[in-house]
């Protein structure tokens, strides 16, 4: 029997859907049919949309009418960088919408090292090319991209779902999701929706996530959700002309974007400003993060390795330091797969501007998107996790062998200003025991060192389903949620049903997509659906959704209730 690698799927948020972009799920292949009086018009003239004074020109293909790399910011480049996104003036003139605008620069992958030093190489491999060939990148980035039904028309008034991809605020960007895929499976089901995407400036290459006091005191932190936030701002003034209704969007991401749509949930204490009524989290919620100081040793190497730390004003150096210089100073610093695990180095954090309180601090502070867009309606949200979300961030930390040492390696990266004690206590919530590990219920089985599983526990739980339960448990009672874990993939050696592989349920023909599809139309997840029937979230018995590897059932949200708790509580006191 041929066994699978662990390696070989340690992309699927990512290297799945650049593959797919050689054929996007054959659904290209289908003959486009001649509509009267829609985008794809009946006498196969390419579809158009007016926006201000210009002509966006756009094309039918994969089911669904493309208007694509349309700039929705004055380019971040030259003394823009490191600004906040400009607003562009009207438009004017005619516009090429037929191709993907170039991704944001992306930060080098390094794999996890001591696994197969030629598998390592080979996928390597693969992934440069799916970064250099397929997500072209450039500073010149911030584009959006809109896919209607081939038969809408600028006065549809269509529900509106925005995707915010995810990529560990690392890599990433929207030519790697085909937006067709959700429109056409929405006019299959007889619910009609509109998908957009948007590119934002990404770790810090294109200076979407850099951290320290010089960035904090220029007020120029956590810019790549500020670029997300005038994208949504695009929405709302712009959407009509592809025949959406500006008042019916709900915000969608993963992973990262998962992370981002909470954070928009949180700004303004709540305020969504009417960009929004509806919220879908995979993988990702209120992350615990603290102040944009906390991550100082990352903009001093940076300045370092750019050749800027002799510079009176380190930022107006980084600002004109040739891009080629820059990106290789980037390159040096530690991605998602280093060893340091999900202690990234680039993420959003409180900035003071922005984002003003800690994410958990705003949510137990009741500062969570709540303000009804309709009399009488909140914002609703789905969040969810897949069942071992820390397996693929804890593969570099293999030479961890023993509790003293995780202890030390907690402290050193996930909890640096937690005490011994606190540390120690933690460590008696996740036991030395392999069976009680990430990937969990497989037993004995993967544990690729004596605490990988036990560390692999420790990241999710923190990261992801802490946040989760946390949302959860401070929101329901407010505002109509629903959750989820996705349990399939449990049969890959070492990683099981690791963090991206709920995308294939999403863009992969899976019933996930189902459920955004009915909560972006009605606010609901639930619809026509044969299979099982989803429950609202009632902390009197909290219930979740459960993707299993074949069907779906719905159990108690209920699962490792008193560490997920103490996890919370130290991440509040602790936040990376």
């Amino acid at each position: 029997m041929r066994i699978v690698h662990p390696i070989l799927v340690l992309f699927a948020d990512q290297a799945f859907f650049a593959l797919a972009k050689i054929k996007p799920f054959a659904i290209q292949e289908q003959a486009i049919p001649n509509v009267i009086n829609g985008f794809c018009n009946i006498g196969g003239a390419p579809p158009e949309a007016h926006l201000d004074n210009a002509t966006f020109t756009g094309i039918c293909e994969g089911g669904a009418a493309r208007f694509l790399g349309i700039p929705y910011a004055e380019p971040p480049t030259g003394d823009r960088r490191l600004r906040l996104p400009d607003p562009l003036p009207p438009y004017e003139g005619n516009y090429d919408a037929r191709k993907f605008g170039p991704s944001c620069p992306q930060q080098r992958m390094l794999l996890p090292r001591g696994l197969n030093t030629r598998l390592e190489k080979d996928v390597s491999d693969i992934f440069a090319k799916l970064y250099e060939k397929i997500t072209v990148d450039n500073e010149d980035c911030l584009t959006i991209n809109v896919f209607t039904p081939e038969d809408a028309t600028n006065t549809s008034n269509l529900p509106v779902v925005v995707w915010i991809f995810g990529g560990g605020f690392e890599i990433g960007g929207t030519a790697l999701y085909d937006g067709a895929v959700i429109v056409t499976r929405s006019i299959k089901m007889g619910e009609p929706i509109i998908f957009v995407s948007m590119n934002y400036r990404i770790c810090l290459a294109a200076f979407g996530f850099l951290p320290g006091k010089e960035v904090k005191n220029a007020k120029i932190g956590n810019l790549g959700l500020q670029d997300q936030r005038l994208a949504l701002k695009w929405v709302q003034k712009y959407i009509s002309a592809f025949g959406g209704d500006p008042s019916k969007v709900t915000i969608w991401g993963e992973s990262a974007g998962a992370i981002s749509v909470a954070l928009h949930m949180l700004v303004n204490k709540g305020d969504q400003e009417g960009l929004f009524r509806g919220a879908i989290m995979q993988s990702g919620g209120p992350i615990p993060v603290g102040d944009i100081e906390n991550g100082q040793q990352y903009y001093d190497a940076l300045v370092k390795n750019a050749a800027c730390d002799n510079s009176p004003d380190t930022l107006e150096c980084l600002r004109n330091v040739p891009y080629a210089k820059f990106k290789y100073a980037m390159d040096l610093s530690p991605n998602f797969f280093a060893y340091q695990g999900l202690a990234l180095a680039w993420l959003p954090r409180v900035d003071g501007i922005f984002l003003t309180e800690p994410p958990q601090y705003a949510v137990l502070r009741g500062h969570v998107s709540n303000v009804p867009m309709i009399t009488g309606m909140n914002a609703h949200f789905i969040v969810g996790n897949c069942d071992d979300e820390g397996s693929l961030f804890s593969l570099s930390s293999l030479n961890v062998t023993t509790t003293t040492e995780l202890g030390q390696y907690l402290n050193s990266f996930m909890l640096p200003t937690a005490p011994k004690n606190q540390v120690d206590l933690l460590l008696q919530y996740y036991p030395e025991d392999v069976t009680a590990g990430c990937p969990f219920d497989t037993g004995p089985l993967n544990n690729l060192s004596v605490q990988y599983k036990r560390i692999a526990a420790i990241q999710g739980d923190i990261v992801f389903h802490g946040p989760r339960r946390l949302l959860l448990k401070y929101q329901a009672n407010k505002q109509n949620s629903w959750a989820f874990v996705h349990k399939r993939g449990k049969f890959l050696p070492f990683i099981g049903a690791a963090h991206g592989t709920d995308l294939l349920d999403s863009f992969g023909g899976g019933k996930l997509a189902d459920y955004v599809i009915y909560f972006t139309r009605n606010l609901d997840p639930n619809g026509d659906l044969e299979e099982i029937s989803w429950p609202q979230y009632d902390l009197r018995d909290p219930k979740a959704l459960i993707f299993q590897e074949f069907g779906l059932v719905v159990e108690d949200d209920n699962y490792r209730i008193d560490p997920l708790e103490f996890v919370a509580n130290l991440s509040l006191l602790h936040p990376i």
